[in-house]
């Protein structure tokens, strides 16, 4: 009769253990299969991703190319239009409501976009609007407003050139005469 205590494991399934270092008589004594002496023969011996024993690594031998802006890039939680409209029947919608409501994870910063359509008229408030979500949203009769973040720099308003800087001097006005 089959028992818990008389289960063995399948012939060849089973491996047994390489127990290093226990004399000659195991087969696996004095150099522990490290073989003679080297750099991998001693304890402390891995090596970095990329080492090459020396020469000059693959990735040092390539040119660099390119340029990569990830680090610097502004990353936001992102929602559509359709999933507020489904979910929003008036009033306000902030970061805070939508986390409210699981329909984005805690994040800094919002933005909504414009996949879907929306149907009612409400307040939106994020941090950046794709052009179609705005859009979409004032054509519903609501409002998309933008959330200034604490401690961010307002955009510099842009420079109007005066007229009269424009305007080119008439020829022979702008030199003093001759006595």
């Amino acid at each position: 009769m089959i028992g818990l205590n008389n289960l063995k494991p399948k012939p060849g399934s089973f491996h047994k253990r390489k127990r290093l270092g226990t004399g000659q008589g195991s087969g696996h004594g004095q150099t522990s299969t490290k073989g003679q002496k080297g750099q991998n023969a001693t304890a402390g011996s891995s090596k970095r991703d990329g080492f090459e024993g020396g020469q000059m690594p693959l990735l040092r031998r390539i040119p660099k190319s390119g340029f990569s802006n990830r680090k610097f890039r502004t990353e936001y939680e992102w929602i559509n239009v359709s999933v507020i409209d489904k979910h929003f029947a008036s009033g306000e919608v902030t970061p805070e409501t939508l986390v409210a409501r699981r329909l984005i994870k805690k994040g800094d910063l919002l933005k909504v976009l414009g996949d879907g359509e929306i149907t009612k008229k409400l307040t939106v408030k994020a941090h950046a609007f794709s052009a179609s979500a705005k859009e979409k949203i004032e054509k519903a009769g609501g409002k998309a407003e933008l959330i200034v973040k604490a401690g961010a720099k307002a955009a510099p308003a842009p420079k109007a050139k005066p007229e009269a800087a424009k305007a080119k001097p008439e020829a022979g006005k702008d030199k003093p005469e001759a006595k």
